[in-house]
């Protein structure tokens, strides 16, 4: 017989802030200077253009980020921001349904796309010598997506699949969706990405066309390059192909804000599982900019906090909670929402040992945060985790594709496209 999957969902009324994180002694060099920056600018249609050259291999990324995600989307229809994602690769007034792909692929490229809260990506990897001919396919679907009312009815089957076996099937997935839905009162971000299946039951053609038409404009999206190609002749390329596109304004958004938290809350959900699971969740500061202010400056403390708890093997948590035969976890984590459009949350989360139960878990995981406030952190804890994470930030960099998925998040929160580099800049002083 399995037990109930347990959590206790605590929200604090007041941000997590305060932590005792002495000065780093240790001078870090940061990231090395890049060859060529980003050059970014603006079409007269509104659209934002990203390029960055990166000639160590004769590829390029093309990515097309627009500002929507499934915070935009109102009660009722949950999930069309994904829903749409499905269809842009369902045809145009040029191209038939699947033909997209099949052009890609013919080119030695490949394609994907991606739905957040926060945004809507499509990307191609191709040989460099291919970009204007993909610039041109992902141009004509950004303008002219059409596709007949029962290939919508088929994908939506194939979304709601997806709903079932990412989400209904996975007992961690739904407690983290209950999560999001408890925690957030006013902000969008308490529904779902992949949409609530009551709202993907009632979806129709034209909510998933009425969300296109409103969102899918120039001034609303941004197309990034990266790879080894000239500044110059990207330029001519995004002109062409972009720079004819009508502009039209971006529609107004309301702020939604989250009102003030007057206490705790507390979910116990239920759903088969092995083990108990204990998730804690706590409103927190989000990083807007790189000034320094009590927000900002909050963000990062927190950054590093989620860090010393849980950012490399032996870590507080770790040490703490699962070793020795006082142990109260089988497994623990920390993580932090260091920036998104919307607010953030700082999450703890454990799975109780063998005779343990959810409650020493969750008393334990307070215990931890309350030392480090109380007691600080080591010089050498602090050094460590910020030279693992600058390292992991670098070493990411060697990939095209996550150059400009940084660009295009960036562009996506309103930074600039040296984010990553002020960033690291922040949390290496």
């Amino acid at each position: 017989m399995k037990q109930h999957l347990r959590s206790f969902l605590l929200l604090l009324t007041s941000s997590l802030t305060l932590f005792l994180l002495p000065p780093a002694q240790a001078q870090f060099a940061g990231p090395p200077p890049a060859q060529e920056k980003p050059v970014q600018y603006t079409l007269p249609n509104g659209l934002t253009v990203i390029i960055k050259p990166d000639r160590r291999a004769p590829t390029a990324v093309h990515m097309l980020y627009v500002r929507v995600g499934a915070m935009d989307e109102v009660d009722g229809t949950s999930g069309v921001a994904h829903v749409l994602e499905h269809m842009l690769f369902k045809g145009t007034k040029e191209l038939k349904v699947g033909e997209y792909s099949r052009r890609v692929a013919a080119l030695g490229g490949r394609e994907n796309a991606f739905t957040t809260r926060d945004a809507t990506g499509y990307f191609q990897q191709i040989p460099r010598e291919k970009l204007e001919e993909v610039m041109r396919l992902e141009a004509d679907r950004f303008a002219n997506n059409q596709w007949p009312d029962d290939e919508f009815k088929r994908e939506l089957e194939v979304v709601k699949e997806e709903r079932r076996s990412r989400t209904d099937d996975n007992p961690r997935a739904q407690l983290f969706e209950q999560l999001g839905a408890v925690a957030y009162q006013a902000s969008p971000y308490r529904r779902p990405v992949v949409g609530w299946m009551s709202d993907l039951e009632a979806m129709t053609p034209n909510d998933a066309r009425e969300f296109y038409r409103r969102w899918y404009v120039p001034a609303n999206a941004a197309v990034v390059v990266v790879g080894d190609v000239d500044v110059g002749e990207v330029r001519k390329l995004v002109d062409k192909h972009y720079g004819k596109l009508q502009s039209r304004p971006v529609p107004p958004r309301k702020p939604r804000e989250e009102p003030e938290q007057a206490g705790i809350r507390r979910l116990d959900f239920k759903a088969p599982a092995d083990q108990s699971f204990v998730a804690l969740a706590f409103k927190v500061p989000q990083l807007r900019s790189f000034e320094s202010n009590t927000e900002n400056d909050d963000a990062l403390a927190l950054t590093v906090l989620s860090a010393v708890l849980d950012g490399y093997e032996g870590a507080r948590l770790d040490r703490a909670l699962t070793q020795g035969p006082d142990r109260v976890a089988d497994s623990v984590g920390a993580g932090n929402g260091l920036w998104g459009r919307g607010p953030q949350l700082f999450t703890l989360t454990g799975i109780p040992a063998a005779g343990k139960t959810p409650e020493q878990v969750e008393a334990a995981l307070r215990e931890q945060v309350a030392k480090v406030a109380r007691d600080g952190v080591t010089e050498a804890e602090l050094q460590r985790v910020k030279t693992r994470w600058i390292a992991g930030e670098i070493y990411k960099l060697d990939s095209v594709m996550n150059q400009a998925r940084e660009f295009g998040g960036a562009w996506t929160m309103g930074l600039p496209p040296d984010a990553g580099d002020r960033l690291m800049e922040r949390l290496s002083g």
